[in-house]
């Protein structure tokens, strides 16, 4: 295109309209009016995501696809491929070992609050909605997935599910500035509203403003209306710090994640909430504290006191023996 006053209008126009877009659909939030155009995207891309993530999944798949050698270097180049196979394999087997390490976790934390789950992995990140923090995952409508669902892994709530694609489900993670939930704290039951901060702590404004909290207290998830989108007890966050009292209605803490949203990749959809609440009976344990190691000293006795309980007499006492014995002594030898 050749750079003319018409094609410079033309360019300013699309951005205006792309910016229009974008204003529109975050005012819009859940009732956006082009919802059924992203809709219609996942369901076109959607399939195109899935594909290309299983293609590069085993890392293995494409290392030795492109070589050029010659004649005199078929050995060298041989060798570079054996290499490489088993750098992959190896790679692999690490990476297999991982993931099954996250599923045993996610398992154990569904079972724990009585969730039924659907297994699912990420395959993108950051979907059509531009700024937001979002993944693909490579479950949708298919496999019974619906909007506002839970999204949680084995360490805590990842997010929620915002739109639903045949083969394809985009998340908002937790950690989103347009993300808010519900959450109760551990034993106190103080209920509050978290707000995702970027790659910085939860925002959380607890109800009450003369409410007791310290770092490390932890939250959990309280839970929505007919489950959704977000099912009670999934484990949210631990305080971090918290501001001042200053005798208002609210009372502002910060969190840090249990999840670390920046290295997403087993994570399961709430397909089935609890029939009770779970309460913080998903949370982990806490570590016991190491014991206490006690060193008594003994001090030595007092110069003077007896050897009655095993202990060296004093030197007045040993002379005095000595006397003794040789008197002994010389009596045995009289004749």
């Amino acid at each position: 295109m050749r750079d003319t006053r018409e094609s410079r209008l033309l360019l300013v126009l699309l951005i205006a309209i792309a910016f229009a877009l974008i204003t529109v659909d975050i005012r819009g939030g859940q009732e956006s009016p082009v919802d059924g155009a992203r809709q219609a995207a996942s369901a076109v891309f959607g399939p195109v995501e899935n594909g290309v993530a299983a293609a590069v999944d085993p890392i293995g798949n494409a290392i030795g696809a492109v070589r050029d050698s010659g004649e005199r270097h078929t050995r060298i180049a041989a060798l570079e491929q054996e290499n490489a196979q088993l750098k992959a394999e190896l790679g692999s087997d690490d990476r297999n070992r991982n993931r099954l390490r996250e599923l045993d976790s996610m398992l154990k934390t569904a079972g724990a609050g009585q969730y039924g789950i659907k297994g699912a992995q990420v395959i993108a990140i950051g979907a059509a909605q531009g700024f937001s923090w979002t993944v693909t995952i490579d479950v949708g409508a298919r496999d019974g997935i619906t909007r506002d669902m839970t999204v949680l892994n084995g360490s805590g709530l990842v997010g929620r599910v915002t739109t639903v694609g045949p083969s394809t489900a985009t998340v908002l993670l937790a950690n989103d500035p347009d993300f808010t939930v519900g959450t109760r704290m551990e034993k106190s039951d103080e209920l509050g509203f978290a707000t995702g901060q970027g790659d910085r702590p939860l925002l959380v404004q607890l109800l009450n403003g003369k409410a007791k909290v310290k770092p490390g207290d932890r939250l959990v998830t309280f839970g929505s209306s007919g489950d959704k989108p977000f099912v009670p007890g999934v484990p949210v966050g631990e305080v971090v710090r918290v501001d001042p009292a200053g005798g208002g209605l609210t009372r502002n803490i910060y969190v840090r994640p249990y999840v670390g949203f920046t290295k997403l990749d087993i994570v399961g959809v709430v397909v089935q909430a609890p029939r009770s609440d779970p309460r913080d009976a998903v949370l982990p344990q806490k570590p016991k504290p190491a014991p206490t190691v006690t060193v008594t000293v003994t001090p030595p006795p007092p110069d003077g006191q007896q050897a009655a309980d095993g202990q060296q007499p004093n030197t007045a006492q040993q002379g005095q023996n000595q006397q003794n014995q040789q008197s002994r002594d010389q009596g045995d030898a009289t004749p």
